[in-house]
């Protein structure tokens, strides 16, 4: 499916200039628009994380989908760690 940016904005409800920010890498893509980019293509939302050559094999789905639970795990243990820290420290910046 191909969609213009302004087209896209619309269906997603997110600004065109997000959708410019995401698809130029000058913003990463939050949690609730990768959910609604996901709906507008139709498509489960870790597929909008694989690289393009292995979005339509099949066979590479189930382990990618693994990889991304494990990596979110990560990212949440480090998340947790570094806010665990600016809690007991304050340091917020």
């Amino acid at each position: 499916m191909r969609y213009s940016q302004e087209k896209l904005a619309e269906k997603t409800k997110l600004s065109v200039q997000t959708i410019k920010d995401i698809e130029s890498c000058r913003r990463w893509v939050s949690d609730g628009s990768l959910t609604k980019l996901a709906k507008a293509f139709n498509i489960p939302e870790f597929q909008l994380l694989l690289p393009e050559k292995y979005e339509n094999d099949r066979k590479y789905r189930k382990p990618a989908l693994k990889s991304l639970i494990a990596l979110k795990m990560k990212l949440k243990n480090v998340l947790d760690d570094q806010f665990e820290e600016a809690i007991n420290t304050g340091d917020f910046s």
